[in-house]
């Protein structure tokens, strides 16, 4: 599946929200502050402005992974579809799940603990580079504004010692003051409240090859019906068409069949 769908919903998601001007006010600060810490890991990082759409990324040795130069850079997106480019694109689908599902998860906690935790995964790149054919991949929320909404992210990107072929990207929420891996059963549910019951009822039905007029009989309402939430499903998933949302929910696991 291509991973276009769940990142146009990831980057709607980030970009659509209600941003503060006045409280952003200390970028600078934060830039330093990862353009040190590169210069010390050699990994890569991105700081991404989600007010301004743009990122910033610092490349230590790292960044020839990813044929990155090896000067800071700054470009006019805050999603590095330069990096995305070279990721496997099965990984990226879920690499942006998780991201959907941290996102989610922060949202119900006080804003000022949102850099409390992370995510946590091991992705792959598109080509076997020597050993760094598997990257360990992690985003931080920086700074949240007093609304709730992200402003600042960074994402981290290092080789990772862990070289065993497997599926997945073994995607996590930690804590990291303590340590604690979030339960997934604490934030999965959040995927729901994406579609409606009555949306997510039809797009079921949809999966399981069923067309407006079956649909229409079976759950007793107008093919008209049927139609208008069809478009509902198709503007809020970010998807071109309802064949699309289908295999979109199935990955995020919104629906089964």
């Amino acid at each position: 599946m291509s991973n276009v769908s769940v990142g146009n919903q990831l980057s709607a998601t980030l970009l659509e929200q209600t941003f503060s001007i006045e409280e952003c006010n200390d970028i600078e600060t934060f830039k330093q502050l990862v353009a040190g810490y590169v210069s010390l890991d050699q990994c890569v990082a991105v700081l991404s402005d989600f007010q301004a759409d743009c990122s910033y990324i610092y490349a230590g040795n790292f960044g020839k992974v990813f044929g990155l130069p090896s000067e800071n850079s700054v470009i006019d997106s805050a999603f590095e579809e330069c990096i995305f480019t070279k990721i496997h694109p099965d990984d990226l689908v879920e690499r942006h799940i998780l991201e959907l599902n941290y996102f989610e998860y922060l949202k119900r906690l006080p804003y000022q603990d949102s850099h409390k935790y992370s995510t946590s995964s091991r992705i792959r790149t598109q080509n076997t580079v020597e050993n760094c054919a598997y990257i360990n991949h992690r985003t931080i929320y920086l700074k949240s504004f007093s609304n709730g909404s992200v402003w600042l992210a960074l994402c981290l990107y290092a080789p990772s010692a862990d070289t065993q072929s497997r599926l997945g990207i073994d995607g996590k929420i930690v804590n990291i003051e303590t340590g604690e891996v979030i339960a997934i059963e604490k934030y999965k549910h959040y995927q729901q409240t994406l579609l409606s019951k009555r949306e997510l009822e039809i797009l079921t039905l949809v999966a399981k090859g069923s067309n407006s007029a079956q649909i229409a009989a079976q759950l007793n309402i107008s093919v008209y019906t049927v139609r208008r939430h069809r478009q509902n499903i198709i503007e809020k998933m970010k998807v071109a068409n309802t064949t699309e949302a289908v295999k979109t929910a199935m990955v995020m696991g919104i629906i089964s069949i």
